[in-house]
């Protein structure tokens, strides 16, 4: 993904400590290696946690993920959420845009 759109940045969400050990584990390992291979890349990686991230989409740090996905669709007119992990990738996106002013983001 990274050799075909050629970003120039990227963003993360902070890790957070789920309540099965298993699922925090697989997330940590997957976590890993999108950031080393953001980091073979050399891109510059920003990490949010999941409270701003939700503040900065939907004006509360306490949003649920149905809230996050109407913002979505709010902002993205048209869009099509191709389920709960893309959504929470978008929010990502739109609130890394937001918070460090890069201001251009590529969804296709």
């Amino acid at each position: 993904m990274i050799a075909r759109y050629q970003p120039s940045d990227s963003a993360v969400e902070e890790v957070f400590v789920n309540k099965n050990p298993q699922s925090t584990l697989k997330l940590g390992q997957a976590r890993g290696v999108c950031l080393l291979a953001l980091a073979r890349a050399g891109l510059p990686v920003s990490e949010y946690a999941a409270r701003l991230i939700k503040k900065a989409i939907v004006g509360t740090g306490t949003a649920e993920k149905a809230q996050i996905q109407a913002m979505l669709r709010v902002l993205l007119p048209g869009v099509q959420l191709a389920g709960a992990d893309a959504a929470d990738a978008l929010a990502v996106a739109i609130a890394h845009a937001n918070l460090s002013g890069t201001r251009s983001i590529f969804i296709r």
